[in-house]
């Protein structure tokens, strides 16, 4: 029997590490592919936050969707990571994504190559907002995976980024972006990176303006 994705104390201070997550069943032994956050946000006053669930077909995966986790954990954002397959194991997936709720997320990241329809499986069985990554996991190095997340019928919509290590990368900002609009804390963390941004780009320019040119 699979188990849903458990909330987890606030204090729980441990952190996803490359090729921490096992791939598998989940609910076995050798298939509990979860892991938590190391940064606990704020949230709102007197409330827990929410988190944001981040799962994935394969371990292979976890190379690029540990961009995703990085920068949630970069914002303050606690997560769990999930192995997990629409296709292997269907049923897993569907009871892990329709727990989501109850179990204290409030967005899902879900990261797959060739197919991909792991996105489009969760986004069938929650109303959370449901965001895609598409891997580049084959020959077509990830166009048929984008196109697999990207074109959902209506009615079940599924938020899709870009392919690979930005898409993931993305995908984090936008679950900050969704779940800031009843964080204010949250809100001012992502105007502070878009102040970093600006001025990385501010001081590349005033690099390039210093060099003397013919």
């Amino acid at each position: 029997m699979a188990r849903r994705p458990k909330q987890r104390p606030s204090s729980d201070n441990r952190t996803t590490r490359p090729g921490s997550a096992r791939s598998g069943a989940p609910g076995s032994d050798a298939g509990d592919a979860r892991a938590d956050a190391g940064a606990v946000g704020s949230g709102p006053a007197g409330r827990t936050p929410l988190k944001v669930w981040v799962a994935m077909g394969s371990d292979s995966d976890l190379p690029v969707m540990e961009e995703a986790t990085k920068t949630l954990h970069a914002f303050g954002i606690p997560y769990e990571v999930d192995i997990t397959s629409a296709h292997r194991t269907p049923h897993d997936a569907a009871l892990l994504a329709s727990g989501l709720e109850a179990n204290g997320f409030g967005v899902a990241i879900l990261g797959a190559g060739h197919a991909a329809h792991l996105a489009g499986v969760v986004a069938a069985h929650t109303t959370l907002p449901v965001i895609g990554v598409p891997l580049p996991s084959s020959s077509l190095q990830g166009l048929d995976a984008l196109l697999s997340t990207v074109q959902m019928p209506g009615g079940v919509p599924v938020a899709t980024v870009a392919i690979g290590r930005s898409g993931a990368q993305n995908a984090a900002i936008l679950a900050a972006q969704i779940l800031a609009i009843g964080d204010p804390a949250l809100r001012a963390r992502l105007r502070d990176h878009k102040d970093q941004m600006a001025r990385k780009v501010a001081e590349k320019n005033r690099a390039l303006k210093s060099v003397p040119r013919p």
